[in-house]
């Protein structure tokens, strides 16, 4: 059996590193989503080379890929984990066509297992007000705390737009503020009354906790007390302690107050494309699914009101 730490031959690692380089310098790509591509490929290579010594990248075949697809299914590997390994060979193998180190694409027509869609995770309108309303007056971190969490609700931000904010990218005369989103892609978005004086409240306590900090987090929306740019994690750590210490009985996170920020809004205008625009989603596809979100609402409303609906 192939050890984890087993190392790629030179003819295997080569041009996956350069595909990796490619994708972190030309393409902008997180280090989450160049580890995640590397875990996949890396994977697949060292399946394929075990059962055939004399294979690379530049004769892998279709049918090779196949074969390791059925043996992740046999594995009982989740259709996520499988789609995302056939998206990355299809990338990869993309890459190998227009470096002309290969005429075809033999991941292309790999069959992928639909998984069923799970609807996104949100807090209701209530819920968001109670976990919004405490007391940051005489607390540095929850001044701090509270100016994260309303701005995630505010402009529907990931985690890690949120985190590499810097101050100067806030607008505050036309209430926006410049994010830097999946693959270095810049959008502007709309920042509500409120969360811009959570804002301004806590940029008046920040100084406190500056004085050692780094000349790269000089500019850093939001530091931590260790005179640092605050992390992913930290900030995970943050929004679960409040939703605790408010007694939401459930695990609450990040993406959460995303899910929240987009359903709300699609609930209240309807419009898709807007949402579309203001989550930073490329496809309107990926929007969508908040699509069922309003259909529930609807569904429900429909249950309890319409004569008709209800069984005698």
């Amino acid at each position: 059996m192939t050890l984890p730490d087993t190392p790629l031959a030179p003819q295997w690692q080569q041009p996956l590193q350069a595909f990796l380089q490619y994708l972190q310098f030309e393409r902008g790509y997180s280090s989450k989503t160049l580890d995640s591509y590397q875990r996949q490929l890396r994977q697949l290579a060292l399946g394929v080379a075990e059962t055939d010594a004399d294979s690379h990248w530049l004769n892998v075949t279709e049918e090779q890929l196949k074969q390791h697809i059925i043996g992740l299914r046999r594995s009982g590997a989740k259709p996520r984990t499988i789609a995302l390994k056939v998206a990355a060979l299809r990338s990869f193998f993309r890459y190998l066509q227009a470096q002309a180190k290969r005429t075809d694409n033999p991941a292309q027509y790999l069959s992928v297992p639909k998984a069923a869609r799970s609807l996104p995770k949100n807090l209701n309108v209530d819920q968001l007000n109670h976990l919004l309303s405490f007391d940051s007056n005489d607390d540095i971190l929850a001044c701090r705390d509270k100016a994260m969490l309303e701005l995630f609700y505010s402009s529907g931000l990931r985690l890690e737009e949120l985190v590499n904010a810097n101050i100067h990218d806030i607008k505050w005369h036309e209430q926006l503020i410049e994010v830097t989103g999946k693959g270095s892609k810049q959008r502007i978005v709309p920042v509500g009354k409120i969360a811009l004086t959570a804002l301004q409240d806590w940029l008046k306590q920040r100084p406190a906790f500056t004085a050692k900090l780094p000349q790269e987090d000089a500019n850093a929306l939001f530091i931590s007390k260790q005179h640092k740019r605050i992390s992913s994690r930290h900030v995970r750590e943050r929004v679960q302690l409040w939703a605790k210490q408010q007694g939401l009985n459930q695990h609450v996170h990040p993406h959460m107050l995303r899910h929240s920020f987009a359903s709300h809004m699609l609930e209240s205008s309807q419009d898709l494309r807007a949402v579309q625009e203001l989550l930073g989603h490329a496809n309107l596809s990926t929007t969508q699914v908040y699509t069922h979100l309003d259909f529930a609402h609807l569904a429900k409303v429909y249950d309890s009101a319409h004569p008709r609906a209800k069984k005698k």
